[in-house]
């Protein structure tokens, strides 16, 4: 990766990072969203390729996790973000 790419590429999860934040903060305290919602609100086409930033927007949730700002959840139960397989759901640290 080039050092353009990797720019481009740390620009965009800071992008989902705010984004997951905003989207949280729209929603009742307990809400939580998917990541692809976040990936969608930062895509800027009206294709399907927001599809490319759903492991972009994944690492960005995992992100917020360590800086304890949000967690991860699998069946509505918190779960480790290196565990997790699967669909997983955002959601503000409690």
């Amino acid at each position: 990766m080039t050092q353009s790419e990797r720019q481009r590429a740390e620009h965009t999860e800071r992008r989902l990072e705010e984004t997951i934040l905003e989207l949280l903060d729209r929603r009742a305290p307990d809400a939580t969203i998917c990541p692809s919602d976040a990936a969608r609100a930062v895509y800027e086409g009206d294709d399907d390729g927001w599809r490319a930033l759903m492991e972009p927007a994944r690492r960005a949730a995992r992100n917020l996790v360590e800086a304890g700002e949000a967690e991860i959840t699998q069946g509505g139960e918190p779960v480790d973000p290196a565990e997790a397989r699967g669909p997983i759901r955002i959601r503000r640290m409690r």
